[in-house]
């Protein structure tokens, strides 16, 4: 009886190891009739990318007057642009038709439009322009660049030196977020950084993500001796409510303040001149702006607006972007007191932002 017990025992420990073995490769969709769980992948190769993307990549030409008569007209310069919708509008550089007393598009397929201006922005450096849609064009898909990470997989595609060299792919990663390149006026924004190669031609060409959607407006790179893999791209959020201010205005509607950005105080200069403030952005008012007209005056120090203190140009920039055209702030600065640059007194004013 003994011996029976035991291997009934041994059966019934076989048989339900067994079925603990069964009932684990079934669990994890290994067993028969179960097919293996994947991760929904979105994601596809840079070739499947280049495929999908390159018939929204489009050839800009800007033509400018070099005489008296139509004929005379020459391309001064080339860039790229990107398909956004199926009625022919298409975003590019504003440094890529500026001066452009006609334009042209070069399509995927070779043939050759006439585009007109819809509306440009210098200060982004994004222009929006249309072409007549007789047939079928490939529209692309906007990204949120506010998602994208450091690291990512992008590709670039443009058309660099010219169609020669349509729709070439290059492919990097985000090498930084938030980049900040200032303008000659003093306005600072944020750009992404990409070391996916940029060349004369690429400018507004398209950075896309590995599943195909637009993340940014490739702009400009640094070409200086030393430099390698240095590009910037404008982030698509700001593409789209630029396009979509251009689309109803033909500009950009925006606050402004009507000031020239001269430089910053930190700390180690307040200290070094005895100023009561640690902070602050050195201005200078434009003639019959707003800031004019509230009584700054140049080499003021803007050091708060509406009590939030004001530490950078990029601050103070931003600070009046969120606001609305019409509305008043209040700016409290610093102002030097004739040439001595260690005594300054705190002045406050209300300014009244126009439209920029």
């Amino acid at each position: 009886m003994k011996e029976v017990g035991v291997k009934i025992w041994l059966v019934f420990s076989g048989c339900f190891c067994t079925g603990l073995l069964l009932f684990a490769l079934l669990y994890n969709g290994l067993g028969p009739g179960q097919p293996t769980v994947v991760p929904q992948q979105t994601e596809r190769s840079i070739s499947e990318v280049a495929a999908a993307v390159s018939p929204s990549i489009v050839g800009v030409n800007n033509f400018q007057q070099q005489g008296d008569t139509y004929d005379q007209m020459q391309v001064k310069g080339t860039g790229s642009g990107v398909i956004l919708d199926a009625e022919g509008h298409i975003v590019t550089n504003y440094h890529v038709i500026k001066d452009a007393a006609r334009i042209t598009v070069t399509l995927a397929d070779g043939v050759e439009e006439e585009a007109r201006l819809i509306g440009n922005d210098a200060l982004t450096d994004l222009a929006l322009i249309k072409i007549q849609v007789d047939r079928k064009v490939s529209p692309i898909s906007f990204g949120d660049s506010e998602k994208l990470v450091v690291g990512q997989e992008v590709v670039a595609i443009g058309n660099p030196l010219g169609m020669r060299f349509a729709r070439s792919v290059t492919a990097g990663i985000i090498s930084g977020l938030n980049r900040l390149l200032a303008t000659q006026e003093g306005n600072a924004f944020r750009l992404i950084q990409t070391d996916a190669a940029i060349n004369p031609g690429n400018s507004g060409g398209a950075l896309v993500s590995l599943d195909g959607r637009l993340v940014g407006i490739n702009t400009v790179k640094i070409a200086e001796a030393g430099f390698e893999g240095m590009g910037f791209a404008i982030p698509s959020n700001q593409v789209q409510h630029v396009v979509s201010q251009l689309k109803s205005h033909g500009r950009v509607i925006r606050p402004t303040l009507g000031i020239k950005i001269l430089g910053e105080v930190n700390g180690q200069q307040a200290r070094h001149f005895n100023l009561p403030r640690d902070h602050g952005v050195v201005v200078e008012p434009i003639p019959d702006g707003a800031a004019a007209k509230a009584g700054i005056k140049s080499y003021d120090i803007v050091i708060s607006i509406d009590n939030e203190d004001v530490t950078t140009s990029l601050e103070l920039q931003e600070k009046i972007l969120t606001r609305k055209v019409g509305q008043s702030i209040e700016i409290k600065l610093l102002r030097l007191l004739g040439s001595n640059l260690s005594q300054a007194e705190m002045v406050s004013v209300t300014a009244v932002l126009q439209d920029g």
